[in-house]
């Protein structure tokens, strides 16, 4: 959602240097960056050890309202992510939302939307591991009725493409705030402006043929190596 949907990644950081610097702390950009797209009760962990003398519920909660009071007045759709997601729902195809931000965040924004974008919000607080674990697509896929392995999953950070490659769906990265490096499971996309489901069922078929040729090619090297130590 944050990155990917919408652009909500300066709200955040702002909320965190303002919580930090009231603890007498500092907090940097830089800083905030190390969190994208981490579980918020991993970010609340890591600010409590920058000094904020919080539980970190209440740490989760501050931040989640600082947030959302920004998103009340101005909310920045990521280019070409409304476009293509009328796209997949127009094609009859089951989505979710699979995002670290709590429930009531995550649902606000949906509840955004121009049109009925989503089949399932799936939110932080209702997994028990935050991404990079693969459970919070895995749990998606389960709930939609799917298998991961027939899902694409779009991401705009490391931690989420992470999550979304260990669950096995054919996952794209379209970088924001956090560079992305090409071959590590994921193809990147530099923006989303112009995409439509047809690049995504093209993207989904050459990513399938390619495994299933690398374990055809696989399959073939470890049988010419038995047969060459029969043979020996």
């Amino acid at each position: 959602m944050d990155g990917t949907l919408v652009d909500t990644e300066p709200f955040w950081l702002a909320a965190e240097e303002e919580l930090v610097s009231s603890f007498g702390g500092t907090w940097t950009h830089d800083d905030g960056l190390a969190l994208v797209g981490s579980g918020l009760d991993h970010s609340a962990a890591v600010l409590r050890g920058r000094g904020v003398d919080l539980p970190e519920m209440e740490i989760i909660d501050w931040l989640t309202d600082r947030v959302q009071s920004r998103i009340e007045s101005s909310v920045t759709w990521r280019p070409g992510a409304l476009e293509l997601l009328r796209s997949v729902r127009e094609a009859g195809i089951p989505t979710a939302l699979v995002t670290m931000s709590i429930s009531r965040m995550a649902r606000h924004v949906a509840s955004l939307l121009p049109f009925d974008g989503f089949d399932l919000v799936l939110a932080g607080d209702e997994v028990a591991h935050s991404k990079p674990h693969p459970e919070p697509y895995l749990h998606a896929a389960r709930v939609l009725g799917v298998s991961a392995l027939d899902c694409v999953a779009i991401e705009d950070s490391v931690t989420g493409l992470a999550a979304a490659v260990a669950s096995g769906a054919v996952s794209v990265g379209v970088p924001l705030h956090s560079p992305l490096t090409e071959g590590l499971g994921y193809t990147i996309w530099p923006t989303l402006a112009g995409k439509t489901v047809a690049d995504l069922g093209d993207l989904f078929r050459s990513s399938r043929d390619g495994a299933a040729k690398s374990d055809a090619m696989k399959s073939d090297a470890e049988n010419s190596g038995a047969e060459k130590a029969g043979a020996a």
